[in-house]
């Protein structure tokens, strides 16, 4: 009787697997949120963090199966969201990298049910000395593009001493060119961001061409571009929010219900 008891009770406890899902969908819905309101694409996200976009994405959408080792997927979540300006150390600290069970608690407090072993301490150095060359790496970065700068604004002085009329004619092109594309893209690319707080049937055309078609589960996020118009069709429309052009995400539709809607690039919010 006992024993059958203290096995109900084993079962009942979430696997360590189950556990690293459940707390790396709350982490990647946090920064889907955080860098859509920040304003920045995935592939901004890229340049900033300096890692792959489809590793970006495996986070924001909690695929465990596309992310490496759990201590190399918690050096990846910090830097993500120091990118976006969160403590970073501080966040990723919440997601578990041993193979013990954790307890999970309010406030993404967790205790480790067990010992570190000597195989966790190697991992924590290789760790240590990965965090150490990237910041090495974007300390060296920062020097050199400062020491450019500073040359930059030295010869932009010497020629101003000397040519002030060419140069007020060479910043106004610069201005005009400068804003040129960032003009273009408002008007001819459109984004939809999708976020499924239910299990829905999904389809996605960019520009005439099908780009998704099936179904996505509950906390899903993705993200579609395209250069004169997107349209997206749910199967269960309330269970679907939309976002477009990084606006406040909207439900598509009623629970239940079917709904489409197409969105072109020259379309203003």
């Amino acid at each position: 009787m006992n024993w059958r008891r203290r096995k109900d009770k084993t079962e009942s406890i979430p696997s360590i697997e189950q556990q690293r899902a459940q707390i790396l969908a709350d982490m990647g819905a946090q920064l889907w949120t955080i860098r859509l309101e920040r304003g920045l694409s995935l592939e901004e996200m890229v340049v900033l963090t300096r890692i792959p976009r489809r590793l970006l994405q495996a986070i924001e959408e909690a695929n465990l199966a596309e992310l490496p080792e759990p201590v190399y997927t918690q050096g990846l979540i910090r830097q993500f969201a120091d990118a976006l300006g969160v403590n970073g150390a501080e966040f990723s600290s919440t997601f578990p990298i041993g193979t013990n069970r954790v307890s999970l608690k309010p406030g993404w407090k967790m205790t480790v049910m067990g010992q570190l072993r000597p195989v966790h301490l190697y991992v924590l150095y290789i760790f240590l000395i990965f965090c150490s060359v990237s910041g090495l790496s974007g300390l060296l970065n920062a020097a050199t593009l400062q020491a450019s700068r500073r040359q930059n604004n030295q010869k932009i002085e010497t020629q101003s001493a000397a040519q002030p009329q060419l140069i007020q004619s060479q910043k106004a092109q610069f201005q005009v060119f400068s804003k040129s594309p960032n003009s273009i893209n408002e008007i001819q690319q459109v984004q939809i961001g999708v976020t499924l707080k239910e299990k829905s049937w999904i389809r996605v055309v960019a520009d005439g061409k099908i780009q998704y078609e099936g179904e996505l589960p509950q906390g899903t996020q993705r993200t579609w571009m395209a250069s004169e118009q997107l349209t997206v069709k749910a199967g269960n429309a309330g269970g679907v929010m939309v976002s477009v052009n990084k606006q406040q995400a909207q439900q598509l539709g009623e629970p239940g219900k079917v709904k489409e809607m197409t969105i072109a690039a020259n379309t203003r919010f």
